[in-house]
C-alpha cells in the first residue's frame, strides 16, 4: 500500500455517506459532443478530470468520450437524451443505484485517501475529479476543496472501502 506523509494534524477525518441522488453515465463520440451538450443543456468538459456545474447538475469528464453526470432530477436529462438520440447517437445510462458516495473531509482526509490510492491526490486541483483505485476498488474521486473529497464507490465494494477507511482512522488516532 502506498502512503504519502504530510504535516501531521491529530484532527481526524470524517467519513459520511451522502444521500442517494440521480447519476448517469454518458458516452458520446467526440465529434457529437457539442451537439449533444446543446441538446441536453449541459456543458460537457473536454479535458479528462474537468468538471462543470450549472443549475445543480455536475458533469465530470472521465475520458475523451465519457462523462459522469449528477443531476437533482433525472427526468429532464432522460427526456432530452431521448429526443436527441435519433440525430445524435449516444448512450445515457442511469447508474444511480450502482454507486454510493462517501464524503471524506477534515485535516487528515488527504492522508486517509493516500493510504489506498496510488494517485498523487495532493496534485489534483480543487474542482477536478478522476477515476482511480482505492486499494482494489475502482472509484471516482471528486476534489471539492483542499480537505474535502467525494468518492463514488460501487455498492458491492463499499464494505471493503469502509473497512479500510475505518482502519486508517484507528491508525491516525493512535499516531501510527
Amino acid at each position: 500500500m502506498t502512503t504519502q506523509r504530510h504535516d501531521f494534524d491529530p484532527t481526524p477525518f470524517l467519513v459520511e455517506e451522502l444521500p442517494w441522488a440521480p447519476r448517469f453515465s454518458l458516452r458520446v463520440r467526440p465529434e457529437n459532443r457539442a451537439a449533444l451538450a446543446g441538446a441536453l443543456g449541459l456543458e460537457l468538459p473536454t479535458a479528462v478530470g474537468q468538471r462543470s456545474t450549472a443549475g445543480g447538475v455536475e458533469v465530470l469528464c472521465l475520458g475523451p468520450d465519457e462523462w459522469t453526470i449528477l443531476a437533482p432530477d433525472a427526468a429532464p436529462l432522460a427526456a432530452g437524451s431521448g429526443a436527441a438520440y435519433a440525430q445524435i447517437p449516444h448512450s445515457l445510462v442511469e447508474i444511480s443505484d450502482r454507486e454510493i458516495t462517501l464524503r471524506l473531509s477534515g485535516a487528515q482526509a488527504l492522508t486517509a485517501l493516500t493510504t489506498g490510492c496510488p494517485r498523487d491526490i495532493d496534485a489534483m486541483p480543487v474542482g477536478q475529479g478522476a477515476r482511480t483505485l482505492f486499494d482494489s476498488a475502482t472509484v471516482i474521486l471528486w476534489r471539492d476543496d483542499r480537505q474535502d473529497f467525494r468518492m463514488d464507490v460501487w455498492r458491492s465494494f463499499l464494505p471493503h472501502v469502509r473497512a479500510l477507511l475505518d482502519q486508517v482512522m484507528v491508525e491516525l488516532k493512535s499516531g501510527l
